[in-house]
């Protein structure tokens, strides 16, 4: 047993028993657990090999010495995290906040160095574990270094191709689909990216008849397509290999405009070159001014030379436009009146209907027209003439039916592709019949009509039937309405088997579709 002078001897043997505990706790610890440590303590003679005995107040003061151990200790416990890459083990952080940040700076960085391209960090998978030691310096700095060595970047883009072949790489989908939207939108604007080009002039307004100024044709937009095949995709990249919408758009519309010159063949015409060539007949009437009526002679060199952009755009539209209907004209016969003779009772009163055409275009150029729909907004009135009785044989009666039974209208009448396409073009049942009572004045071949009829009405109408291929009429033949005088063909500048059907008023060109 210890026993002390006075109160300041305890207090300099209890300080003295504090540090010395703090020493040899310290020491015990040395990599073990606190009750390892613990246990030792009792191996241990800090006074020169002679065993420490405490009773009484001393064995209070180690009490409290070893609570000040477990506090020492515990302040000076150090959390750290270590850090992994894909499940390898790369070192040690103070925090997962540090590894965040310099993510975030290697991304700004990158994208900084590569502003035209979509930077992606190849960082893998970090993930971490939290842990623990006394008096630890975790290895922040050294670890941030080894990680970003072991970090790479990449840029992603979007490949644009046609018809399998590389066009270009977009710097992501957004910019290649506007890129196609912009095309499109050349000939099909859509709302915000252009404004839609005036509408096509029609025949009536060519003609000068039959259209109000203030009704003009309506156009609707049935469908825009792409002819080639267009893929996009998503691919990994150099950054150095991205374009830019401005250069991806040029090579997808620009193309080539190679020089394509052809001399025309026995059998040729303007829609034969054309299909054989796949272009529109408006780029022949266009490159080759010189060409009038259609007609074309062998030997004759027509400039083929049109861009061929890489892209075409074929856009499916429906034209609806205003026409007259011309008032029918009702005869009554006067026994009184000399043959020749007329005189009108009553006139007549134009109607009026709505045509519906669909129009097929490529890149703008016209490809095929075709009649879908007709309406009668307001029928005609019929005209009464009076007439002598002394009829001349084969006078006509102002009325016509359509030349071929089950018609479908293939070409409308007006200008087309630069020129007056003068009638309109039928395909239906071969055989042609006259549209009204007339008779033949021309049975024969005319330069790019081929084989044609045409027959006098003797009322100031006249008919012409063209690209027959036989006849069933002869010149000076009377004939009536419905009469067989052909069947239908292919003959002159025609493409295909169809009719050319025109109607003549006192030597002027018709528009057939305001008589049938």
């Amino acid at each position: 047993m210890t026993v002390f002078r006075d109160k300041d001897q305890f207090r300099k043997v209890g300080l003295k028993l504090q540090q010395t505990f703090r020493n040899i706790w310290s020491k015990g610890l040395n990599g073990k657990t606190q009750q390892e440590a613990a246990d030792n303590l009792s191996k241990v003679r800090p006074w020169r090999g002679r065993p420490v005995i405490l009773a009484g107040g001393a064995l209070a003061l180690l009490a409290i010495a070893g609570f000040g151990g477990h506090q020492y200790i515990k302040a000076n416990t150090v959390e750290y995290y270590q850090v992994y890459k894909d499940g390898q083990a790369v070192g040690t952080v103070s925090e997962p906040e540090l590894v965040e940040q310099m993510l975030e700076q290697m991304n700004e960085k990158v994208q900084q160095e590569h502003p035209d391209a979509v930077m992606v960090l190849e960082a893998g998978n970090i993930t971490y574990t939290r842990e623990s030691a006394f008096k630890s310096e975790p290895e922040s700095e050294e670890t941030l270094r080894k990680l970003e060595s072991m970090i790479d970047a990449h840029a992603t883009g979007v490949e644009v191709r046609v018809d399998g072949k590389l066009i270009g790489i977009a710097k992501n989908r957004e910019a290649a689909d506007n890129v196609l939207k912009q095309i499109k939108a050349q000939y099909a604007p859509e709302s915000g990216l252009q404004q839609k080009k005036p509408l096509e002039v029609t025949a009536l307004a060519y003609s000068g008849e039959g259209v109000n100024p203030s009704e003009e044709p309506q156009q609707q937009v049935l469908s825009v397509n792409f002819v080639e095949e267009v893929s996009t995709k998503a691919i990994n990249i150099d950054p150095a290999r991205v374009t830019d919408e401005e250069e991806l758009y040029n090579r997808l519309v620009q193309g080539t405009t190679k020089p394509t010159q052809y001399t025309v063949q026995p059998g040729d015409c303007i829609g034969c070159i054309a299909s054989k060539f796949d272009i529109s007949p408006e780029v022949i009437y266009r490159n080759n001014d010189w060409i009038e009526d259609d007609f074309i002679k062998v030997g004759d060199v027509l400039d083929l030379t049109v861009l061929q952009p890489a892209l075409t755009v074929e856009t499916v539209e429906n034209l609806t436009e205003a026409e007259t209907i011309e008032p029918p004209v009702t005869i009554q016969k006067n026994p009184d009146m000399r043959a020749g003779e007329s005189k009108v009772i009553t006139p007549g009163k134009s109607g009026k209907k709505l045509v519906t055409y669909k129009l097929v275009k490529q890149n703008g150029f016209l490809m095929s027209e075709e009649l879908v729909d007709e309406q009668i907004i307001e029928p005609a009135v019929p005209s009464i003439v009076m007439k002598g009785t002394k009829v001349i044989l084969g006078e006509g009666s102002g009325n016509f039916r359509w030349p071929v039974t089950g018609a479908r209208l293939t070409s409308k009448f007006g200008q087309r592709w630069g020129r007056l396409h003068k009638g309109i073009d039928l395909i239906g049942n071969k055989n042609i019949r006259a549209a009204d009572n007339g008779v033949v004045e021309f049975v024969g071949t005319k330069n790019g009509m081929g084989k044609t009829i045409i027959i006098d009405h003797k009322n100031g109408y006249k008919t012409v039937y063209g690209h027959l291929s036989s006849y069933s009429v002869k010149k000076g033949e009377i004939v009536e309405k419905g009469d067989k005088i052909g069947i239908m063909g292919n003959t002159g500048h025609s493409t295909g088997t169809h009719l050319h059907f025109e109607i003549h008023k006192n030597g002027n060109v018709q528009n057939p579709m305001n008589y049938l």
